[in-house]
């Protein structure tokens, strides 16, 4: 591998010159890359020999653009039969947000400074913190993809990712703890709920109060999953936002939930008036099918928590210039969060205290650290004044001695 200096003079009778790196590549074929500057061809000329030698070279005229590995991606979801709500972010992502700004871009072109410059871009174009940073994943993973086909050599997003690790840590710091009253409903806002559920939604309602099921899976869930003689429910299958049938979110979805015998007797009382359904849905919409999402949010929680007075104020104001009230919580997953902290405070309320392993199971979350991360401060921590009471007792009493 050799850089040398190559001047010419144009038509025009102007001298030009450049730097040119000639190497032989991982096949054996010879090529040529001109640089403007001898700094940026001795840092080519050092990279690319690593490379060449550890058989991992990608030469420019043998990659493909950003645009091009993007479809090469979305082939790679279809034929892993991703669920198509995470296709649909894919197509999202790659067609509203990466191709307009940046498709054309080789992607032997794509490092560590080159992505900063991108999130640059991206936040001048008005996208949000949040949607920058799940843009540049999906970045990270059409690179990778691209590494697996022999397109790429470096993954820029990752080797960010690994330099920042520092910052992850302080971005789950600063991160918002949940609270009751805020995010989670109380003790006594669930006991309005329950009071305020009638209709064909409120067996839905109390499954999803104490059981912790996530929307997707009360959609999915069958009949033959639901032992009311054992009073135990069994999450088996989810059903997405269009009705398609598919596994729990993770392995450790599939889980058996208790049921409390005020769930199990409503649950009976259902039974008799569910709709008929050839998949032996528990919960489905009045003809039978998987009920919409959209439809259990407006005609069961929304209306339930209206009714109930768990209810917030708008900034839009009414006919007589009151402000408008909306349901305080606008998904289940605060019904989620509240079944959380039931399980991880039943003991205060006189049951069975729950480890915070049992807690993880019930969740379905895919591990111990995921039930940390979002409830950790719920959970009951020892009397800080009684242990100080108790240390300075100590303290004294091995002075008197």
């Amino acid at each position: 591998m050799s850089v040398r200096k190559r001047t010419w003079t144009t038509p025009k009778g102007v001298e030009k010159s450049a730097w040119v790196v000639d190497y032989v590549d991982t096949k054996g074929k010879r090529r040529l890359k001109t640089f403007a500057k001898k700094k940026e061809a001795d840092q080519f000329a050092t990279t690319a020999s690593v490379e060449v030698r550890d058989g991992v070279h990608v030469a420019d005229s043998d990659t493909v653009t950003i645009e091009e590995a993007g479809k090469l991606w979305l082939k790679s979801g279809d034929a892993a039969r991703l669920e198509r709500t995470s296709m649909d972010q894919r197509r999202q992502h790659l067609n509203l947000h990466i191709v307009p700004l940046a498709g054309a871009v080789k992607l032997t072109k794509i490092t560590a400074p080159w992505v900063r410059s991108f999130q640059d871009d991206l936040r001048e174009k008005g996208r949000s913190a949040a949607m920058i940073k799940r843009i540049t994943v999906s970045l990270g993973s059409i690179l990778a993809d691209a590494q697996g086909r022999g397109l790429v050599v470096r993954n820029a997003v990752h080797e960010l990712s690994k330099a920042r690790s520092g910052t992850k840590v302080s971005e789950k710091r600063a991160k918002a703890k949940l609270r009751v009253g805020v995010d989670i409903p109380t003790n006594a806002e669930i006991r309005s709920i329950l009071d305020a559920a009638t209709g064909r939604y409120r067996p839905l309602l109390v499954t999803m109060i104490f059981t912790g099921l996530r929307s997707s899976e009360a959609r999915g869930l069958r009949w033959e999953d639901v032992d009311l003689k054992k009073a135990i429910l069994h999450v088996r299958q989810r059903a997405d936002r269009y009705g398609e049938v598919g596994m729990p979110k993770s392995e450790a979805g599939q889980r058996t939930v208790p049921l409390p015998p005020f769930v199990v007797n409503t649950l009976k009382e259902w039974k008799l008036a569910c709709p008929k359904s050839e998949d032996g849905l528990a919960f489905p919409n009045s003809v039978g099918n998987i009920e919409h999402h959209q439809n259990m949010l407006k005609r069961g929680l929304w209306p339930t928590l209206t009714a109930a007075g768990v209810t917030t104020a708008t900034d839009e104001m009414d006919d007589e210039g009151k402000p408008i009230l909306a349901p305080k919580y606008s998904g289940f997953h605060a019904l989620r969060h509240w079944f959380a902290s039931w399980c991880i405070n039943r003991k205060s309320d006189g049951g069975l205290e729950l480890t915070p392993k049992a807690v993880q199971t019930r969740m379905g979350h895919s591990s111990i650290q995921v039930t940390f991360d979002t409830y950790g401060h719920l959970f009951p921590s020892a009397d800080e004044s009684a242990e100080m009471a108790a240390a300075e007792q100590a303290l004294f009493a091995a002075d008197a001695t």
